[in-house]
């Protein structure tokens, strides 16, 4: 990647969004639960009809499941990598593919991703089981007939396994409910420590390899090769900054190396730092072989569409379109709810529920000015309020189902997105 000079994201945006999807894909206090063989068993189905506002109860305690034995690569310390610099990264390309990422904070590195398509932009937070809203909403689109073809898709974390299936459309729409309507914890982590996170995900790389498969990458070569865009959002941990991949560039490639590099690139851009260990990447730099490092895309942000200069109208570059769809896997409003017990893990996990509801807060703010000043509509949105299942733990399957009901329906009857209006000029 070509260097160039940081953008200032907003501070508040990134500090809170490091620790915010802790919560939602993380076990803590009363919540815990531990990862559960791959069994491929489907739990029953949840009711299908909306859920209803009603009084939020607590939830029981998920109950342990058995652990399983992870692979004897998992239980190892993480190799060394040899050291490079700042001028190796630089330099540095990945399969000898055109293009293939770009610094996601550098209008001119943007620039060379931008689609030769014209159509409305998709972007999709993080929000860990809560991406099954994303899911439920995008069917119902499909259903209602109302679904537009995106000309670019963008995702991090969760939004980030969700894209592929969005960027296809209607004919994977089975595939994406059944990713959010069938997975389990044990799908997702295992909970035991490795060498450098406090949680071990082989079972999501397992669940990725299993999902992502050749014929995949196929359908999605052959729509970026119509000029369309598929953007996932990591952060390179040895440069600090923020990496946006051009997914469709990987699958054009079609060997076992792009489908290598695709499933990996998903899992770095799912990887809640320091709970779940980082992944790496093997580059090449004028010759010499560097293995990069990263982890959750929503480090830098809680969904992505442009560099800052792009979105300010402060740079040069401006974005093909005149429609933004913002999908936010979370609650920005929240429910009084009384913080019992007084045990640390109780506490941490409220205060990082109100973080994530912050920072998408933040970055929804600084994408409603820049639409305002740019003249782009902007749809947005969110997991409605009335919306009161309990969760019994991370991933709880009962819960991404009554999720993904619940939006689905919503979008049947096309009341899910609050549009913005931008002004003419």
């Amino acid at each position: 990647m070509r260097a160039s000079s940081n953008s200032a994201r907003s501070i508040a945006v990134a500090g809170l969004t490091v620790c915010a999807f802790l919560l939602a894909q993380l076990p803590l206090g009363l919540r815990s639960v531990e990862a559960a063989p791959q069994t491929g068993t489907t739990p029953a189905p949840a009711a299908t009809k909306p859920v209803v506002s009603k009084p939020r109860q607590k939830a029981p305690a998920a109950k342990a499941l058995p652990r399983p034995s992870p692979p004897a690569a998992a239980a190892s310390a993480p190799p060394t990598r040899p050291t490079f610099s700042s001028e190796d990264e630089a330099e540095a390309t990945v399969l000898g593919i055109a293009d293939v990422r770009a610094w996601a904070d550098s209008e001119d590195e943007f620039a060379r991703l931008l689609p030769k398509a014209e159509g409305p932009w998709l972007a999709m937070s993080g929000g860990g089981s809560d991406g099954a809203y994303a899911a439920g909403l995008l069917v119902g689109m499909s259903q209602a007939g109302s679904r537009p073809e995106f000309a670019v898709v963008t995702g991090a974390s969760i939004g980030a396994l969700i894209a592929p299936y969005a960027f296809l459309g209607s004919r994977y729409d089975g595939d994406l409910q059944d990713q959010f309507t069938t997975v389990t914890a044990g799908d997702i982590f295992e909970d035991r420590a490795t060498g450098d996170s406090l949680m071990d995900s082989w079972p999501l790389k397992r669940t990725i390899e299993k999902r992502v498969t050749p014929q995949l990458l196929a359908d999605i070569a052959a729509e970026h090769r119509r000029g369309r865009r598929l953007l996932v959002v990591t952060t390179n941990l040895d440069a600090g900054r923020p990496v946006v991949w051009n997914m469709g560039a990987i699958a054009e490639r079609g060997d076992d190396k792009a489908l290598d590099l695709f499933r990996r690139v998903l899992l770095a851009s799912a990887s809640i730092p320091g709970i779940f260990p980082p992944v790496t990447i093997t580059a090449d730099s004028q010759g010499r072989e560097i293995t990069e490092l990263y982890n959750d895309g929503t480090i830098t942000a809680p969904f992505f569409i442009a560099p800052v200069p792009v979105l300010s109208g402060t740079g040069t570059v401006h974005l093909p379109t005149n429609q933004l769809y913002v999908i936010a896997n979370a609650k920005l409003t929240q429910d009084f709810e009384m913080t019992t017990p007084q045990q640390t893990a109780v506490v941490l996990g409220r205060s990082i529920s109100l973080a994530l509801q912050a920072g998408l807060r933040i970055e929804l703010l600084l994408t409603l000015e820049a639409a305002q000043k740019q003249g782009w509509g902007l749809k947005v949105a969110q997991i409605d309020p009335e919306f009161q299942h309990p969760s019994r733990g991370a991933f709880d399957p009962d819960y991404m189902k009554a999720l993904f009901d619940f939006a689905l329906e919503k979008a049947k009857k096309g009341n899910v997105f609050e549009t913005v209006v931008a002004e003419q000029h």
